[in-house]
Order: structure tokens, then sequence, then C-alpha cells
């Protein structure tokens, strides 16, 4: 049985894998089979650009941040201990840094041991988010 998901029923994720120019779809489906599949991804032509990147990544930790910060203040009273604080905001924040990480190893064939490795990256950004917070907001 075949699970059915939002992908399947809304179709608005049609267009996110594209098909590759004059390929047979089902010659393509045999080579899966027997394999190796590779998946990849084509970015147009562009040196790196660092810059982009860490700034992405700051607005990113910053909405990790924000939702973490609401989770929180929504559960914790002011002047709340350090260990309280930590804990609520820690929580969302490895979830907003870690658990989407795995839908990468579910369903594109990504190494396992990869996003355990991110995953524990995840969760050091974490910790480092609920010192923060904790350090910051208890005992005020």
């Amino acid at each position: 049985m075949v699970p059915v998901t939002s992908h399947m029923v809304l179709g608005y994720h049609k267009t996110d894998l594209r098909k590759l120019p004059d390929q047979q779809e089902d010659e393509v489906l045999a080579r899966m089979k027997t394999g190796p599949l590779v998946m990849m991804t084509v970015a147009p032509g562009a040196p790196p650009a660092m810059g982009t990147s860490l700034t992405l990544w700051f607005v990113y930790v910053l909405i990790v941040s924000v939702f973490s910060a609401y989770i929180a203040s929504r559960a914790v009273q002011s002047g709340a201990d350090y260990l309280t604080v930590f804990r609520f905001v820690g929580t969302p924040a490895f979830m907003g840094y870690s658990l989407a990480l795995l839908h990468e190893s579910i369903w594109y064939k990504r190494s396992w041991i990869r996003t355990f490795k991110s995953m524990f990256d995840g969760l050091v950004y974490a910790l480092l988010t609920a010192g923060v917070f904790g350090w910051l907001w208890a005992g005020r």
C-alpha cells in the first residue's frame, strides 16, 4: 500500500523534479532499479558567494530564534529559572535546526550518517540558542 501524502493529493509539487531531456520514462525507471541512483541539484553557474550564504544563514537563525522565543514567552513566566528557559527555547530551536533534515534521507536518499551529523550540528546550535536565551532571560 502506498501512503498518500499532500504531495500526491494537492499536486503543487509536480514541477519540483524535472524530466531529463530525451529520456524515456520507462527506461529511466528500469535503470533506477539496477542502480546506481544519482540525485543532484543543478544550479546556475556562478562563483560561490559566501556573503550571500552567511546572510541567508543569519536570517534563518533569526527566524528559528523568533519562533523559539515566541513559544517560550507563552510557556515561561518572567523571571523563570535558567533551566526552564533553556528547555522551552532549546526544544523548538532543535526542531527548527534539526528535525526538518530527516526528510532528505527519507525521500532523497541522502546518507543517514550525513543527516545525523547535520542534526548534531543543529543540536549544538539549539544548545547555544537556549544558553543565550537562558542567560539573558532567567532571573529578570
